[in-house]
């Protein structure tokens, strides 16, 4: 890695964005399978996508409250490497998919933070991003980077989500020193379309 940070791009919904996120040094991508979510892909879509990637990317699919069964059957349609639970998932739920789970975990203050122990040895890493009322991600908004930094010491791989662009991506990699970075709406002109200038400034500001 030389250093880098680890960058997935999620919120995937055409090929040519994959394509150039990869060629720009993602490590993965998300696919969103939310409905109610403007970056929703079919899972037919995000399969095309899939199969004209090239090996050792790893395909993330994003999931909120959604039954074991359906996510399985999604797994295995649409070629996913790894499952994001992004709703209200117990660690029950997540622990019928590990090792292949990321659970993400939306924050407002330090007593939040205990939720993290709740999912250990139930994920492999969480995500973390700002609590937003009503709101599954996607919001935008920036996660404290003091309340980041001290979900980096719970002992699980975080993930740091929320708000994150070109313009203040390497401050928060300096101060949270995260597992790796989730970008989605601060590369985009529109939701699931991603600006090819913001995505290569993204990569330049990580030193890749």
């Amino acid at each position: 890695m030389d250093g880098k940070t680890r960058v997935k791009i999620c919120g995937i919904t055409r090929l040519e964005d994959a394509r150039l996120a990869v060629s720009l040094g993602a490590q993965a991508l998300g696919f969103i399978f939310y409905r109610r979510s403007p970056r929703y892909i079919s899972p037919e879509a995000a399969r095309e996508i899939v199969k004209q990637l090239p090996p050792l990317i790893t395909t993330v699919g994003v999931f909120v409250n959604e039954s074991p069964e359906v996510i399985r059957e999604m797994v295995e349609r649409v070629g996913l490497d790894l499952v994001q639970l992004h709703g209200d998932e117990p660690p029950d739920l997540a622990r019928t998919f590990f090792p292949r789970v990321i659970k993400a975990l939306r924050l407002a203050s330090e007593e939040d933070l205990s939720s993290i122990d709740l999912y250990r040895g139930c994920v492999r890493a969480v995500l973390v991003e700002p609590r937003v009322k009503g709101l599954y991600g996607g919001t935008g908004q920036t996660l404290s980077w003091e309340l980041a930094y001290k979900a980096t010491q719970k002992g699980l791989p975080v993930i740091l989500a929320g708000g994150l662009a070109p313009e203040n991506v390497s401050e928060a990699v300096r101060r949270v020193r995260p597992y790796a970075v989730d970008v989605n709406s601060g590369v985009e002109r529109a939701p699931g379309k991603k600006d090819p200038e913001r995505m290569r400034a993204l990569f330049r500001r990580l030193g890749f």
